[in-house]
């Protein structure tokens, strides 16, 4: 029978022997120059994985660990009214798109969340993202899937089910906007 210590054992693993290191450092270079320059932090993902880009948007709005200004982070996935019209007019592979397009600019940073690594609609954003000249950064699991093509940075999880990617992905997030705070903060 799994024990308490086993569960914790496996969640330990899932973060160390990885080099999650270098993908971060690059995604926290991308977003300290984007805020720096006025720019916006587009987040999207679907199911867990739209939680997880509430959860870091909100981070960035609010704060993580210090004082400091409000940062622009946008979750995609939380007007109910433009993801339900863009996926009844244009289907939901367009979701995040049409808001990419519609609310991006040149220079922003879009990042996509996707355990799979082949969530259309994710793909569909960073693509979009790409067009308007926007940074395209991905949380992705289980390999990195198609999803990889399409970003400049890919921050690639364990491979398994849902919940072990979105874990990892969740802890990477945190020192994301740990490392962003003190970048921002030191100069």
């Amino acid at each position: 029978m799994k024990t308490f210590a086993d569960c914790l054992d496996e969640r330990r693993d899932l973060l160390i022997g990885e080099n999650y290191g270098p993908p971060i450092e690059r995604a926290v270079e991308e977003i300290v120059r984007a805020i720096r320059s006025g720019g916006r932090v587009l987040l999207f993902g679907n199911g867990g994985s739209a939680a997880q880009a509430q959860h870091i948007a909100a981070e960035f709005s609010g704060r993580f660990l210090a004082e400091r200004p409000a940062w622009s982070g946008i979750a995609l996935t939380t007007d109910t009214s433009a993801l339900t019209a863009i996926a009844n007019d244009y289907g939901f592979e367009r979701v995040f798109e049409r808001q990419v397009r519609a609310i991006g600019r040149r220079g922003d940073v879009a990042i996509g969340f996707t355990t799979s690594g082949s969530s259309k609609n994710v793909i569909e954003g960073l693509r979009a993202a790409k067009e308007i000249g926007a940074v395209r950064i991905v949380f992705t699991g289980n390999g990195g899937g198609p999803v990889v093509d399409d970003a400049e940075i890919a921050i690639v999880g364990p491979t398994g089910p849902s919940w072990k990617v979105q874990e990892v992905h969740l802890a990477l997030g945190h020192i994301m906007c740990e490392l962003c705070e003190i970048a921002l903060l030191s100069t």
